[in-house]
């Protein structure tokens, strides 16, 4: 391709709205352009990328026997009824009415159109197993669009389906997919950490997201340097860090200062682990308990809504009325209340809480002495110092992308749906099933944030838009732009390759070339015309040779080559 014909709109400045690196490159290097928030067009450079991914998608998936489909993006409210999930998605669901007023939504996801697919064409254990997949845009009305596409209210995402008799059948799916995923993070250079994750709305008894460590990462994962048990924080099941609580006598003591952790700790001078967090919750009946946790940890909403499901913080007057003091006052001392307690507080001692008075705080509370625990529950967010629940070694907490989720739905839709099949006995039986996601445009953006350098993208050799750049230094010098010519011709049997034909100066080639980070370069100056040769180089600066212009196949070839083996030795 000629770049004098091509839409390969490059920026000089850092535009404004963008903050992380895949952002402000993808903008500056003319591979995507926003319409309105979180919405994004994808000019040719930045297609060409995700075709290459989907590309390596499909060869995966189709290596395990997947077969792919297409199904609507847009799908009536009625099947998602049918699983609750049209009141659960709630305000993430785009959602709209035909001319006849019917509801209708932008499919988020597509297990339940999935499982409607099988129910009309699954009906014998013979039919089974079966796996479906399909690359398709979803829609989801993200509150804080940001990142780019990383976190975009439209985006390409591969997901598929599998279909068995039995969970041991769900079992073999379930490791296809790991494997299958693996090796489609490998083919483009992402090392990924696998990590146990919540299912969340999906549902399911098991998921685990394929991660690579980010700055720019939304999630946080926690990894055991020693034994390697690694975690979504969600669900990290970890040992609170270690702490000595003291003995003491309960007494009430005067608190004239804001009710939060960190004001009461300074002011009387104690170690915020020694406070107790006494937070009033509301179960679905109305009915009040309390969850006590240390003062340096926050509740984990994830698990406390899997441990006591869809309970709410008590309101202000709530807090009152049950108490008798507002919030940063209470405890659950003296209270006729249930109480359950985070295993942090195990065995301890000299803690401070409210003392359902305004302004006064009880000191050296003791659990078991002061309190009737009701349970102790891990319900809390982890921090670094906790320790790992395999060996005890400290953990480490990482910011991270996801890349991949794959969950084991089990038999979550096929029973809310009515997707059964007849087994060997002629028993009707419901179709065990697994779900498996790729985000497509994130593959894109974490490449660019593993790598780049200040002056643009370094692209994995197997994602990038172009294999090769050949550029001129002077269009009007008829001897390099036959020579260019002639080496385009040969390069385009082999590789895909860009022309940069354009009659611009050296300084803004080469920052252009930096900025969309083609792997391998050729240059074709005058200095080198000189002695009868070009420069072919990579752009990740490993390589760099001056050779005569007819052995421009053999080493572009060999620098081609040597990309993909510096990447093994690297572990990436």
């Amino acid at each position: 391709m000629n770049w004098s014909k091509a839409l390969i709109p490059t920026l000089k400045e850092v535009p404004r709205e963008a903050v992380n690196k895949s952002h402000i490159l993808l903008l500056r290097g003319g591979f995507i352009r926003a319409l309105t928030s979180g919405v994004y067009s994808y000019l040719p450079l930045g297609w060409r990328v995700l075709k290459k991914i989907m590309n390596i998608v499909r060869e995966e998936m189709d290596r395990i026997g997947a077969q792919e489909v297409l199904l609507p993006a847009l799908t009536p409210s009625s099947i998602w009824e049918e699983t609750g999930r049209w009141d659960e998605f709630g305000g993430e669901m785009f959602r709209l009415k035909d001319r006849k007023g019917r509801d209708y939504a932008l499919a988020p996801t597509h297990e339940e159109i999935m499982t409607e697919l099988a129910r009309k064409h699954i009906k014998s254990y013979r039919d089974l197993p079966q796996i479906w997949y399909q690359i398709q845009i979803k829609y989801r009305d993200e509150i804080r669009p940001r990142g780019a596409v990383l976190r975009a209210r439209t985006f390409i995402m591969k997901d598929s389906y599998s279909f068995d008799i039995d969970e041991d059948g769900l079992e073999k799916s379930y490791a296809l997919h790991y494997d299958a995923y693996t090796r489609i993070f490998e083919r483009a250079w992402l090392k990924t950490t696998v990590v146990s994750a919540s299912s969340g709305l999906m549902g399911g008894s098991e998921s685990h997201e394929f991660m690579v460590l980010s700055d720019a990462g939304e999630d946080v994962i926690v990894k055991c340097p020693k034994c390697g048990y690694s975690a979504n924080l969600e669900v990290a099941n970890l040992i609170p860090s270690p702490v000595d609580f003291p003995s003491g006598e309960l007494k009430k003591v005067h608190t004239p200062v804001g009710g939060s952790v960190r004001e009461i700790s300074e002011f009387l001078s104690v170690p915020e682990h020694l406070l107790m967090k006494s937070l009033l919750y509301m179960d679905e009946n109305g009915s009040p308990f309390f969850v006590v946790i240390r003062g340096d940890y926050d509740v984990n909403e994830e698990l406390l809504f899997k441990k006591f499901g869809n309970v709410r913080q008590a309101e202000p007057d709530e807090i009152k009325n049950l108490t008798g003091a507002s919030a940063g006052y209470i405890s659950p001392i003296g209270l006729d209340i249930p109480v359950y307690a985070d295993r942090s507080l195990e065995k301890g001692k000299g803690l401070v809480s409210g003392a359902n008075e305004d302004f006064y705080h009880y000191t050296g509370i003791d659990i078991e002495r002061d309190l009737k625990i009701k349970e102790f529950v891990d319900i809390r967010t982890p921090h670094e110092g906790d320790l790992c629940p395999e060996c005890r070694s400290k953990v480490e907490i990482k910011n991270a992308i996801e890349l991949g989720h794959i969950f084991k739905l089990g038999t979550k839709y096929s029973k809310a749906m009515g997707a059964t099949f007849t087994d060997a006995n002629g028993k009707s039986k419901p179709i065990v099933m697994g779900s498996y996601g790729i985000g497509i445009e994130r593959i894109m953006a974490t490449a660019i944030e593993l790598y780049n350098d200040e002056n643009g993208i370094i692209w994995p050799d197997p994602i990038a838009p172009f294999d090769v750049l050949v550029i001129p230094l002077d269009i009007r010098d008829s001897k390099a732009l036959e020579i260019s010519r002639k080496m385009v011709n040969i390069l385009e049997e082999t590789h895909d390759v860009l022309f940069d034909d354009r009659d611009v100066g050296p300084g803004f080639k080469f920052k252009d070339a930096d900025l969309i980070g083609i792997p391998v370069r050729v240059v074709v100056g005058p200095r080198g015309l000189k002695e009868g040769k070009v420069e072919v180089s990579r752009r990740d600066g490993s390589e760099k040779i001056m050779i005569e212009p007819d052995r421009v196949q053999e080493v572009v070839e060999k620098l081609w080559k040597n990309g993909k083996e510096l990447r093994k030795k690297s572990g990436e």
